[in-house]
């Protein structure tokens, strides 16, 4: 009898610690979930490289608004006024992507100063990085113009300008280390290929000035 007695209490006894156990383990789960594993994000990736493309892009393309701005006012062919509002629809979100990546890695966004000067840039990092840009276009000397004397120097300049942008897009596809701003590089080079070829176009219907 008392054999059974203990074979009870015992049984009773692995049973209440069975169950405190299962308890005490489903209290943990519930008060310590398991994290999900956090993706990498792609902007968290960044060289040299990609810095100094942006920082370089950005005033590039607010010469060319500027440029486009008074093209659309002054220009006397109605492709070259469109082609400038399709550079300025192009280039705006553009400056505000660009301007977004750095501020989130915490890197100076430069901008065009009032008197349209170019912002100081940092010193060329070595050979193969990212080519210096071209002068600052003369937008006194495009002021001065107009009609068809306008749209071929408007024409001539943005065509030097788009090159500049093009091999800059090639260094940092060449060299950038984050895939969204090569991404970026690759579509700039690809638009404004295709807009220098477009442009060549238009400079061959123009008439010369002197003729």
């Amino acid at each position: 009898m008392r054999h059974a007695v203990r074979t009870v209490a015992l049984t009773a006894a692995l049973i209440t610690a069975s169950t405190v156990v299962g308890c005490a383990g489903t209290q943990t789960t519930q008060s310590a979930p398991v994290p999900a594993v956090a993706q990498p994000s792609p902007t968290q990736q960044f060289n040299d490289t990609d810095v100094q493309f942006l920082q370089q892009m950005i005033p590039h393309h607010q010469q060319a608004l500027m440029m486009a701005q008074m093209a659309a006012q002054k220009a006397a062919d109605a492709d070259v006024k469109q082609l400038a509002v399709e550079i300025e629809q192009e280039q705006k979100p553009e400056i505000e992507q660009m301007s977004a990546w750095l501020q989130q890695w915490g890197k100076p966004v430069p901008s065009m100063g009032p008197g349209m000067a170019l912002p100081s840039m940092s010193p060329p990092m070595g050979r193969g990085m990212m080519p210096s840009m071209g002068p600052m276009p003369d937008m006194g000397q495009m002021q001065n113009m107009t009609g068809e004397q306008f749209d071929q120097m408007f024409l001539q300049m943005m065509i030097a300008h788009h090159e500049d942008a093009v091999a800059m897009a090639k260094a940092e596809i060449a060299g950038g280390a984050n895939p969204a701003v090569k991404q970026l590089a690759a579509k700039i080079q690809a638009s404004q290929t295709a807009q220098i070829q477009q442009m060549r176009q238009m400079l061959g219907a123009t008439p010369s000035p002197t003729s």
